[in-house]
This record gives C-alpha cells, sequence and structure tokens, in this order.
C-alpha cells in the first residue's frame, strides 16, 4: 500500500511533516496515546519535557512493531502538550525528527492542552498507520 503525501502549492512549507496524507482503503493501525511511561509503568522524565518526548516516540515505535507497521506508514499524527509554550517546541521536535528521521512525515497535528490524565505527563502521542 502507498502513501502519498503532499505540501500543495499555497500552503507553507512544513517542518517535520506534511499537509496532506492520501491513504487507499486498507487495513488501519491505529494507536492510543502514548506518553512518557516506560515498560514497567515508571514515569521517564518528571519535569523534563524532552526526556518524555523521547519516551514517547520510543513508546510509538513498539506499538507501531506490535501491530506490524513502523514509522514509515504513519499517516496521521496528533501531540497534546500541557502548558504548551514556544520553549517546549525544540525537544519535542528533535524527539519527533529522531524517531521519523528524513521522512517520509505523516499529516500532525501539535495541541496544547491543560492536562494530561497523571499530572506529571507533559505531553502525549496518537499515531494512525496503514497496514498492507
Amino acid at each position: 500500500m502507498t502513501i502519498e503525501r503532499r505540501n500543495p502549492p499555497g500552503l507553507s512549507k512544513p517542518t517535520g511533516y506534511s499537509h496532506i496524507a492520501i491513504v487507499p482503503a486498507g487495513r488501519q493501525l491505529h494507536i492510543s496515546g502514548q506518553v512518557a511511561l516506560d515498560a514497567s509503568g515508571n514515569l521517564v522524565g518528571k519535569g523534563d519535557i524532552g526526556a518524555q518526548a523521547e519516551q514517547v516516540f520510543a513508546n510509538l515505535k513498539t506499538a507501531l512493531a506490535a501491530g506490524g507497521a513502523d514509522v514509515g506508514r504513519v499517516f496521521k499524527l496528533v501531540t497534546y502538550v500541557v502548558n504548551l509554550t514556544p520553549e517546549m517546541l525544540p525537544p519535542i521536535r528533535a524527539a519527533r525528527a529522531k524517531c521519523f528521521g528524513d521522512g517520509p512525515y505523516p499529516a500532525s497535528t501539535l495541541v496544547g492542552v491543560t492536562a494530561l490524565v497523571n499530572p506529571d505527563l507533559l505531553l502525549e502521542v496518537e499515531a494512525i498507520a496503514a497496514l498492507d
């Protein structure tokens, strides 16, 4: 299955994401929001957005592998950040770039929220991937 990603003229040039992802009909893998908990359920990086972002994207890769996909199959990504400020973006983008490398990049949305389920969690990422 081929995922077609587009960045059409008339929209700003994206950094680390695609404006449009076209997926032919087929099976999809929906991944619940991943947070900065390790395999034992322990919080990673209390108070450290960069450390939490690294764990979140590592968890995303683990979930993708368990579903039979990799980051190249992700066509939609939503990131929720508690009390989002511009200073929080570089470490989040660095962890996302480490995860996705040179692409292809999914369509992506980043949302500032007031809280997540645990007050020590700073971000959560959910994804949808295409399966063959």
